[in-house]
């Protein structure tokens, strides 16, 4: 028989304390998500920055700072901050973004707004248009059994005005009869084969006549600027005969020697070129406002030019 007096049996539990280095709790996720949130905001950022155009954005940075009750009808910023007509109504057409249209969706002018190109786009769409047709020439200059032979005086560059297309004379092949605007047949063979590239883009053209600094000198007045305009006019005929619209044609100058290729040799036979250029429609534009400032010309007797450098002139050797 157990006794009374028998102790009871007392068990104590001690929580052991973890001393650093233990577990959390869940604040670390809170953490990590407000960085990847700040993340997809800054790249979210960056693809509206490099998905949208400067208006494009101006219009959504004021949809921020000004959101105006009443409807809009401007993708253009507001005057101010508290200026009139909040929000713009029109779609934000965000590159390859799906597009969402956020209020009047029904203007029959929407579309066509959206697509008209900024000049800087023109340019560029322009300057490109003319390098593929520059690159074109090239191979067809080097392919055609008819261009090759002459392939050392046909000079290609693009410039500020265009698409540059100089036609050169060499020493022994030149492209006119000595002191006459009468074409090489060579040289209208080429101008011909110009023709068909020129009719491939819509711009007009410009055709500049050039001369070295020998002097074509007659009793009658006729000059080497007379020469020079003479020699762009036979070379544009030649291009209607090759099929170029008649209505391509911008402008027709002769210059002389006033602008010389070879500066350090102004009898060089490269200074007596036909220069046709493919005008941008900036340079086009530029031309036909200078052409319309000009005074009405006054009525002029025309003076007979002689056919070539032996009647009715006294040309020295190699005088153009």
């Amino acid at each position: 028989m157990a006794s009374n007096d028998a102790k009871p049996t007392v068990i104590v539990r001690r929580v052991k304390k973890i001393q650093g280095g233990g577990h959390h709790g869940g604040s670390w996720k809170v953490a990590y998500a407000d960085f990847v949130t700040a993340m997809m905001a800054f790249f979210l950022v960056m693809w509206l920055l490099a998905s949208t155009s400067k208006p494009e954005r101006a219009a959504i940075s004021e949809y921020f700072r000004n959101p105006s009750p009443l409807s809009g009808t401007s993708s253009t910023p507001a005057p101010g901050m508290a200026g009139p007509g909040g929000a713009s109504t029109s779609m934000i057409k965000l590159g390859g973004a799906t597009d969402i249209s956020r209020g009047n969706s029904n203007d029959p002018f929407q579309n066509q707004r959206e697509s008209i190109p900024t000049p800087v786009e023109e340019r560029e769409r322009e300057k490109k248009q003319l390098e593929v047709l520059k690159q074109e020439l090239e191979e067809a200059i080097g392919k055609s059994q008819a261009l090759e032979p002459f392939k050392d005086q046909l000079l290609l560059d693009i410039t500020s005005e265009g698409l540059r297309i100089q036609i050169v004379d060499k020493q022994n092949r030149p492209m006119f009869d000595m002191g006459s605007a009468k074409l090489m047949p060579y040289t209208r063979e080429i101008l011909r084969e110009l023709s068909h590239f020129i009719n491939q883009v819509p711009n007009h053209i410009s055709i500049s006549g050039h001369t070295d600094i020998t002097a074509y000198s007659t009793q009658l007045g006729y000059s080497n600027w007379e020469l020079s305009a003479d020699r762009a006019n036979a070379a544009r005929r030649a291009l209607l005969e090759g099929g170029m619209g008649e209505d391509k044609v911008a402008r027709v100058v002769g210059l002389s020697s006033s602008v010389l290729f070879d500066k350090t040799d102004p009898q060089n036979p490269i200074n007596r070129r036909i220069s046709i250029v493919v005008m941008t429609k900036e340079a086009e534009a530029a031309a036909l406002s200078a052409i319309a400032a000009l005074p009405a010309p006054a009525p002029a007797v025309a003076a007979p030019a002689p056919g070539n450098g032996e009647a009715g002139a006294a040309p020295g050797p190699g005088v153009d």
